[in-house]
């Protein structure tokens, strides 16, 4: 529980995090209107899904938002990038990210299995 409010709960942390994401936010604004409007719906997509802190969920819009700046760059169509099902592009990027829900599960899961010897 300690380490728990030593990283969510560091005023230093929140502090960096909140610069980070400001910075982000001034990348997206860079981007052209499609890709700021498709960025936008994948944030709010991410984040309505995410448990915990968030702090995961914000590396993987760091990433995204690094594919997106060399997609235009590349000068590829925002829709190129996602592919028509954009709600199912954000999927597979959550599948591969562990939330603090796949911990929870996990951590349980490995008790079980130690308690009754498995």
């Amino acid at each position: 529980m300690k380490e728990f409010f030593n990283t969510y709960f560091n005023i230093k942390n929140m502090m960096d995090e909140k610069r980070k994401y400001r910075q982000q936010m001034a990348r997206v604004k860079a981007l052209p209107n499609d890709y700021q409007y498709v960025f936008k719906k994948i944030q709010e997509h991410m984040w309505s899904n995410v448990t915990g802190s968030g702090y995961d969920m914000m590396e993987l819009q760091y990433d995204l938002l690094d594919l997106f700046e060399e997609s235009v760059a590349n000068g590829k169509p925002v829709l190129e990038v996602t592919g028509e099902d954009v709600a199912g592009f954000v999927d597979e990027l959550l599948k591969n990210t562990k939330t603090y829900e796949n911990k929870w599960k996990d951590k349980m899961n490995k008790d079980i299995h130690r308690k009754i010897g498995r």
